[in-house]
């Protein structure tokens, strides 16, 4: 009996040594997963950051396009996706960002050719009361997206100004005759044709004008 009751005894410590290092690892797989959440949640706030940015700027295009519409000597900076605000894109990208947990400051948010790149980092921690020392551990995630042009037109031909020969007296009495404007030309727009009518100009959906995605898509 006094055996037996020593044996117990030994055993006792080391199942209970047992049982910490079973809690530990249940501790440990726990840190891991919610660290693997926060990364989740980080780069789900980084490709909404960047999509939202690309597509504010893809808004402004169609925007300032309307508003030369009616002269297509204008109309390249628009179709190469030149003209927009990058700081108001990127205010649209900070919005994203925090509406998916995530923190995106301006410095963050940098343009690209035709695209931005932005970092942003989760609001939430993996927490001191889980893993000592990771209070303020907080995910971070980078993502990318581009606006690529889907239209094309044929230009107008410039007007041509009547030529007057130098060693001649003009005759006020005689005036130039103006030739008429070029008409609008129509849109290309990946094989379809989108017909713009001089009289009332409108242009197609800023989806039709430009596609927006994340890089790394279809690469």
């Amino acid at each position: 009996m006094r055996r037996g009751g020593r044996e117990s005894g030994q055993a006792f410590p080391a199942y209970i040594a047992v049982i910490a290092g079973l809690l530990f690892l249940a501790l440990v797989y726990f840190a891991v997963g919610q660290a693997a959440v926060l990364r989740n949640g980080a780069q789900t706030a980084a490709d909404a950051a960047a999509l939202g940015a690309a597509q504010d700027a893809r808004d402004q295009l169609r925007e300032g396009w309307l508003d030369v519409i009616g002269d297509p000597v204008q109309w390249p900076r628009f179709v190469r996706g030149e003209v927009y605000e990058t700081d108001l894109a990127c205010q649209s990208a900070t919005a994203l960002a925090s509406a998916n947990g995530a923190s995106l400051l301006p410095e963050d948010c940098v343009p690209l050719d035709f695209g931005f790149a932005v970092t942003v980092h989760t609001r939430e921690t993996v927490g001191e009361s889980i893993v000592p020392g990771t209070d303020d551990q907080q995910a971070e995630a980078t993502a990318s997206a581009v606006i690529e042009p889907l239209c094309t037109f044929y230009p107008p031909e410039p007007t041509s100004e009547p030529t007057l020969d130098p060693s001649t007296e003009p005759d006020p009495s005689s005036t130039p005759s103006e030739e008429p404007p070029d008409p609008i030309s129509d849109l290309i727009c990946e094989d379809q044709v989108w017909g713009i009518d001089p009289d009332e100009p409108v242009l197609p959906g800023a989806d039709v004008l430009f596609r927006v995605r994340l890089t790394g898509d279809d690469e």
